[in-house]
C-alpha cells in the first residue's frame, strides 16, 4: 500500500481513484443493511437498519433470530465478509472483484446455510437509475486498498464523533453508518416536535424520511462523497433549519455553509493535513451543533454535560 495503518491514520482518498469500488460497496453494505433492517426489532429513526464501525470494518452488531442471533460483519484487513452465529458457527464470504449479482447470490445462499430464512427488497435506495441486487453486474470493482482507505477514515471519524457525542445527555442516536446515503453520522435531539419532512429523497420512501426527521436535529457526519461533490466532506445540518442557521460564524475558517447541500462543509482534505485533525474536527461539530442550539433556543443547560469541578 501507498501509506500503512500506522503511518497515515487520515489517508487520501480521492473520489475518482475509487469511484468503481465506491459503488459496487455500497451496493454490498446495501444488502447487508437490509437483512439487519428486515429481522432487527424496529426503533425510531430507522435505527434498526444501520451498521456499525469496527476495530476491522463495519458490522451489523448482533441480530435476534429466534432463540438464536447472528452478526454479519466486513473485514477490511483480512477482505472478507464474516458470519457468525450465537450457536458458534462461523462462515466468510471473500471481498475481491465480483459483481453485486454475484455477491448478493452468496449472501443469501450463506444465510440459508446458517437456517437463516430473509427475504429483503432487492431494490437500492438513496442512489439514481437502481439496479436490483440480483441483476446488477454493472457494478463489480474491489481496490483493496481504497476499501481499506474509506474503513481507516471511518475508525477516525467514529473515534472523534463518539468524544463528540459524550458531550450531550439528551436524547443522541449512536455513532452510526448509513448504507442507503453511505455516510457515517450522529444526531442530537432538542426533545422538541418538528414539522413533517417533505420527503423525496431520490427513491427512498416518504414515512422513511419523516420517521427519520420527526422531530428537531442537529446532525453530523462524514460522507466520502458523489454527484455534484468531488471529495470526501465531514457535514452538519439542522431540521428544521432554524433562521441565522447559515450565517452563524463556525469554526475552523476551512469550513463554509452550502447553499447547494443546505449545511455546513468541512473538506476532508483540511481535516488531513491539520496539524491536529481531532481538535479541527471537534471544533467544527461543536460550533456548528451551537449554529443550531443558539439560533433554535434549545435549552442547552438541560441538554450538555456539565463535569463538576
Amino acid at each position: 500500500m501507498v501509506d500503512s495503518i500506522t503511518d497515515n491514520a487520515w489517508p487520501s482518498l480521492p473520489l475518482a481513484a475509487w469511484q468503481d469500488t465506491y459503488e459496487t460497496l455500497h451496493m454490498w453494505t446495501q444488502i447487508v443493511g437490509k437483512i439487519r433492517l428486515k429481522l432487527f426489532p424496529k426503533i425510531n429513526h430507522c435505527w434498526n437498519s444501520t451498521l456499525y464501525v469496527t476495530p476491522r470494518g463495519l458490522t451489523t452488531a448482533s441480530i435476534p433470530y429466534g432463540t438464536r442471533s447472528f452478526e454479519i460483519s466486513f473485514d477490511f484487513l483480512a477482505h472478507q465478509l464474516l458470519f457468525e452465529t450465537s450457536d458458534g458457527i462461523t462462515k466468510t464470504i471473500p471481498l475481491a472483484p465480483r459483481s453485486v449479482a454475484d455477491f448478493y447470490e452468496d449472501v443469501m445462499r450463506t444465510l440459508s446455510e446458517l437456517d437463516i430464512e430473509v427475504k429483503i427488497w432487492n431494490m437500492p435506495q438513496e442512489v439514481a437509475d437502481p439496479i436490483p441486487f440480483d441483476r446488477d453486474t454493472k457494478h463489480a470493482a474491489y481496490d483493496a486498498e481504497y476499501a481499506q482507505r474509506l474503513w481507516r477514515i471511518l475508525v477516525q471519524a467514529d473515534r472523534v464523533m463518539t468524544a463528540f457525542r459524550a458531550r450531550f445527555i439528551g436524547k443522541c442516536s449512536p455513532v452510526h453508518y448509513f448504507w442507503g446515503s453511505f455516510d457515517l453520522a450522529v444526531t442530537r435531539f432538542s426533545g422538541r416536535g418538528a414539522p413533517e419532512h417533505p420527503g423525496g429523497v431520490l427513491n427512498l420512501a416518504d414515512w422513511v424520511t419523516r420517521d427519520a426527521y420527526s422531530h428537531e436535529v442537529s446532525s453530523c457526519g462524514f460522507w466520502p462523497g458523489g454527484g455534484s461533490v468531488d471529495e470526501p466532506i465531514f457535514y452538519a445540518y439542522a431540521y428544521p433549519q432554524p433562521e441565522g442557521f447559515r450565517d452563524y460564524p463556525v469554526q475552523p475558517k476551512e469550513a463554509f455553509y452550502s447553499s447547494q447541500l443546505r449545511e455546513f462543509v468541512l473538506p476532508y482534505e483540511a481535516v488531513r493535513q491539520a496539524d491536529d485533525p481531532d481538535a479541527m474536527l471537534l471544533a467544527f461539530l461543536q460550533t456548528t451543533y451551537e449554529a443550531a442550539a443558539n439560533t433554535a433556543n434549545w435549552d442547552r443547560a438541560a441538554l450538555e454535560y456539565s463535569p463538576k469541578s
